[in-house]
C-alpha cells in the first residue's frame, strides 16, 4: 500500500484557487473566481491566491497546462503562508487530480467536491445526511485508488456537520477505515438509495396530503434571499445567513394572503451552477415541494452582476428536476442593493417579472395580489351540494376561496362561495354532488 500523506487537522485551511476558463464558459474568469471563493470561504477555508488561465481545450493529463501548473508551484512558493490546498473552479477527473497532487505536493479539489463538502458540513438532519453522503459515495467511488494516497481517514458527514475537524474534501460519507472497500462501498449505496426511496415516497405522501391547499414554494440561485422572504411573509424564523447553502432542508409554514385566503409557502435549497448531478439527484426528495408545488416564486439576487446567468443556471436545474414548464413567478429581489442598473435590465429583459426588497419589504404588496390571481384567476360565486359527512369540499372551499352561505339538510349542505376560475379543476376532482356557478 502507498504511504499516506497525512491529513490537515485544521478548520481552517489556506487554498489557492484555479480556474480554466474554456470557450463554451459562460462566466467570465474574475466572476467565476468570485463565486469560487464564496464558496471557499463557506467550506471554512482561507483563500491566499488567485489563478486562472485561458484555454482552448482541458489539458488531458492535469487540465491546466503544465507550464501554467508550474507557475502555480512557483507562486505558491512565494507566499508568506503555507499553501495546503488547491481548489480548481472545473470538475477534474481522478487522473487529473493525481497529476496535479504530484506536481503542487498538497491536496487538489475540484468543484464538485467542494460542493458536497459544503453540503456535508450544513446536513442537519436525518434526511439531508443521508442525502449527502449519497451524493459522495457516488462522486467517491470512482476516485477510492486517488483517495487511499492521501486520507488518514474519511471523516464522516455527521461529524463535519457537527464541527469536526478535518479539511476540505475530508468530511467524508462515514466510513473510518483508510482502504475503502468497492463491495462495501456498493453496499452502502444501495442502502442508502433504499432509505431514500422511503423518504422519497414519505415526501410524495406529505405533500400530497396538502392537495386541500394551494402551495408555493421559493426556488432560485443560493444566497438569492429566499429564507428572508419566506421569514418577511409567513413570520416565521428561518436560519437567515449570508453565506452560500444556508438552507438544505425544506421548510414548509402557512402564509395568509387575505383574511380570508392563505397558501403553504416552501423555502427550497438554493441552487448554484453546475451543481453536482449527484447532488441533485439526492436532494429529489428534499425538493419534492418544489416538484409538486401549484405555484413557484423564482428569486433572483438582481444586485447580483452575474444576475441573468444565475437565473439561467437555476433554471436549469429546475429543468432538471422537471419543473421547467410549471407555473413559475420571477421574483427579483435586492432591488434595494442594486446600484448598476441591472434590475431594470432584467425587467426589460422579463417583463412579468415582480421587483422586491425582502429585507425592506419594498413591493411585497404587489407580490402578494399578484400570487392571489395566480392562484384563483377570476372570481366566480358558486353553489355546491355535498354530502354532509364528506368535510373535504367545505375545507376545499375555505382554504382557497371564500364561503358565504351554508344550508344544511337531512343529509346533504348547501354552500354559496367565491372561488376562482383556476381553482374550479380541484373542486371538480372533489366530486360535489352537485355544483353551479350562479354568478
Amino acid at each position: 500500500m502507498e504511504k499516506t500523506r497525512d491529513t490537515l487537522q485544521i478548520r481552517n485551511e489556506t487554498a489557492v484557487l484555479v480556474s480554466v476558463h474554456l470557450p463554451n464558459k459562460r462566466v467570465e474568469p474574475a466572476e467565476s473566481l468570485a463565486e469560487l471563493e464564496s464558496l471557499v470561504e463557506t467550506a471554512g477555508a482561507l483563500v491566499v491566491g488567485r489563478v486562472y488561465q485561458k484555454r482552448a481545450r482541458p489539458h488531458p493529463a492535469c487540465y491546466i497546462g503544465k507550464g501554467k501548473a508550474h507557475q502555480v508551484v512557483e507562486h505558491i512558493q512565494k507566499l508568506e503562508t503555507k499553501v495546503n490546498t488547491i481548489i480548481f473552479d472545473n470538475d477534474l477527473s481522478p487522473a487529473q487530480i493525481r497529476e496535479l497532487e504530484k506536481i503542487f505536493e498538497c491536496k487538489v479539489l475540484d468543484r464538485s467536491e467542494l460542493i458536497l463538502d459544503i453540503f456535508a458540513s450544513r446536513a442537519q438532519t436525518h434526511e439531508s445526511k443521508l442525502q449527502v453522503e449519497l451524493a459522495q459515495l457516488q462522486y467517491t467511488y470512482p476516485r477510492l485508488t486517488r483517495m487511499w494516497t492521501h486520507l488518514d481517514t474519511v471523516v464522516g458527514a455527521a461529524a463535519g456537520a457537527a464541527g469536526a475537524v478535518g479539511g476540505i474534501g475530508t468530511r467524508g460519507p462515514g466510513e473510518k477505515q483508510l482502504e475503502i472497500d468497492r463491495r462495501l462501498v456498493q453496499k452502502r449505496l444501495s442502502q442508502l438509495r433504499k432509505q431514500i426511496q422511503d423518504i422519497d415516497q414519505r415526501k410524495q405522501r406529505q405533500v400530497q396530503s396538502r392537495k386541500d391547499h394551494f402551495t408555493v414554494s421559493l426556488v432560485g440561485y443560493t444566497n438569492a434571499g429566499k429564507s428572508t422572504l419566506m421569514n418577511l411573509l409567513t413570520g416565521s424564523e428561518e436560519y437567515v445567513e449570508n453565506k452560500l447553502f444556508a438552507t438544505l432542508d425544506t421548510k414548509t409554514a402557512k402564509w395568509n394572503l387575505s383574511k380570508d385566503l392563505n397558501v403553504l409557502l416552501s423555502d427550497t435549497v438554493g441552487f448554484v451552477r453546475d451543481l453536482p448531478h449527484h447532488l441533485v439527484a439526492s436532494f429529489r426528495a428534499t425538493l419534492e415541494e418544489a416538484i409538486h408545488a401549484d405555484l413557484l416564486l423564482h428569486v433572483v439576487d438582481v444586485s447580483h452582476p452575474q444576475a441573468e446567468l444565475q437565473l439561467q443556471a437555476a433554471n436549469e436545474v429546475l429543468g432538471e428536476i422537471g419543473c421547467k414548464e410549471k407555473d413559475i413567478l420571477l421574483v427579483f429581489n435586492k432591488i434595494d442593493r442594486q446600484t448598476s442598473g441591472t434590475a431594470d435590465m432584467m425587467k426589460t429583459l422579463y417583463p412579468e417579472s415582480l421587483p422586491i426588497s425582502a429585507k425592506k419589504g419594498i413591493g411585497i404588496e404587489e407580490l402578494v395580489n399578484t400570487v392571489i390571481d395566480r392562484m384563483t384567476g377570476e372570481m366566480v360565486r358558486l353553489r355546491v351540494v355535498s354530502p354532509m359527512a364528506d368535510g373535504r369540499i367545505r375545507n376545499f372551499l375555505q382554504a382557497h376561496g371564500e364561503i358565504l352561505t351554508e344550508d344544511y339538510g337531512d343529509t346533504t349542505v348547501t354552500i354559496e362561495a367565491q372561488l376562482g376560475r383556476r381553482q374550479l379543476p380541484g373542486l371538480e376532482r372533489l366530486k360535489p354532488t352537485a355544483w353551479e356557478i350562479v354568478s
